[in-house]
């Protein structure tokens, strides 16, 4: 077991503040065909459909490279892979720049997607440095370098409108490659990998780093993330498309109006982590699915006009909501699926402390690929269905099947935890941890 006591307090802060600026800065190039892809999909005249390709194909690669970046993250450590990642999606960014067409377009996105892997890496690195206490608060706060996000929609459009699409491209690689020096220079190898070292031992292999993901446990836990986290990113990419579509927004004020909702999606991910270590991961998701299905309700009521039939003659109303409300409830999403976030990953260092590069890569590449899959769906129901909320329709499904199959696993949890204590079934335990704590290597 790690003795962390053992561990400087100055390499500790520069692990996780390091890793968070870094992941920051991956973020924002990782989301930033939110905005060029507006100008892109202008300049060639795409579909909805194809929009939502554009903007999702670098979250296809983030999210598929993630199991893969996790594992080694474990075997060779977060200070050097961490830096790789961000030099590769740097070039990739910088050779944006270079395409024409919507092929070239959708091949360079693959490579910005590089980014995306990021998270899996810092998540293994932080992970190592803080003792299992501490460990969601530390999650949480590299967690909010998802505002890179937000930091893309304040940012990029007055570049873009500035110095043309081309620039925010080229600064943004050139951050990134500044950004991966900064990192190797100022943190250290995690204690984990440093007392492996010395010795002598030798990584695991691939075989036993994806042992885990066997248990179905491990795929509940990536369902919760495919909606906080894949949720998060398919309405960050979205949300100044729809701003501009349904509301006739310009691009700045949708990019800003946007940042409404990334920043509290991002920020408020420390404070989630922080509530997982004092009142359970559990109690904060139920809080996380029970807002969002309260909020997505009222987002996926289409503006709608009624002809009531009355006694004088015909009564007329109508229900929508405005652009301020529709901010607010937003930004009420973003905060609650922030904590969802924080809370998923508080799980896994505790039932996998030493499979956290594999585990959290495996639900981190399920969550991305929510981000990839659903910007693609919501262009396809607007085609479709030419109903503007259509979007959060579908979010809608996605957090209702995610609460269901959370409760229903919690209770099952509940059950055989006293019956394994030679305990009859009684009445369901207050919402939290609950007996789970006491069977924290039974699958479920």
């Amino acid at each position: 077991m790690q003795d962390f006591t053992t561990i400087a307090r100055g390499e500790q802060r520069r692990a996780l503040w390091g890793s968070t600026l870094a992941f920051t800065v991956c973020f924002a190039v990782w989301t930033i065909f939110s905005i060029l892809g507006l100008q892109i999909k202008k300049d060639l005249g795409l579909s909805e459909t194809e929009f939502g390709l554009l903007v999702a194909t670098p979250i296809l690669t983030g999210s598929l490279i993630r199991l893969v970046l996790g594992i080694w993250t474990d075997q060779y450590g977060g200070r050097l892979v961490f830096p790789l990642v961000m030099i590769a999606s740097a070039v990739a960014t910088w050779l944006v720049t270079l395409a024409h067409s919507y092929e070239a377009f959708l091949l360079a996105a693959l490579g910005v997607g590089i980014a995306g892997g990021g998270f899996a890496v810092g998540i293994a690195y932080v992970s190592r440095w803080y003792p299992k206490e501490r460990q969601g608060t530390a999650l949480g706060i590299f967690g909010m370098g998802n505002v890179g996000a937000a930091v893309t929609k304040f940012c990029a459009p007055w570049v873009m409108i500035t110095f043309g699409w081309q620039m925010v491209a080229q600064l943004w690689a050139l951050i990134m490659v500044i950004s991966a020096v900064l990192f190797y220079l100022c943190t250290s190898d995690d204690p984990a990998l440093r007392s492996r070292r010395a010795g002598g031992a030798k990584p695991e292999s691939m075989g036993a780093m994806l042992a885990p993901l066997r248990e179905v446990r491990v795929w509940r836990f990536s369902l919760y993330y495919f909606f906080v986290f894949g949720g998060f990113v398919a309405l960050a990419l979205w949300l100044p498309r729809y701003y501009m579509g349904a509301y006739g927004l310009d691009v700045q004020t949708a990019g800003m109006l946007g940042a409404a909702y990334s920043i509290p999606a991002s920020l408020f991910r420390a404070v989630g982590g922080w509530m997982s270590d004092k009142w359970g991961a559990r109690r904060v998701m139920y809080w996380t699915f029970g807002v969002a299905v309260a909020c997505l309700f009222i987002l996926s009521y289409p503006a709608t006009d009624y002809v009531v039939h009355g006694v004088k003659g015909d009564i007329r109303f109508g229900l929508s909501l405005g652009v301020i409300p529709f901010t607010l409830v937003a930004f009420v999403l973003g905060f609650f699926m922030s904590l969802g976030k924080a809370a998923v990953y508080k799980h896994i260092p505790v039932y996998y402390p030493n499979r956290v590069g594999s585990v959290g890569g495996a639900v981190g590449l399920v969550g991305g690929l929510g981000g990839f899959v659903m910007p693609i769906a919501f262009g396809a129901l607007n085609d479709l269905t030419g109903v503007w909320t259509s979007c959060f329709m579908l979010m809608f499904l996605v957090v209702v099947a995610s609460l269901a199959w959370m409760h229903h696993a919690i209770h099952r949890m509940e059950r055989d935890a006293l019956h394994s204590l030679g305990m009859p079934d009684g009445p369901a335990l207050p919402v939290g941890d609950g007996l789970d704590r006491l069977l924290p290597t039974q699958p479920h």
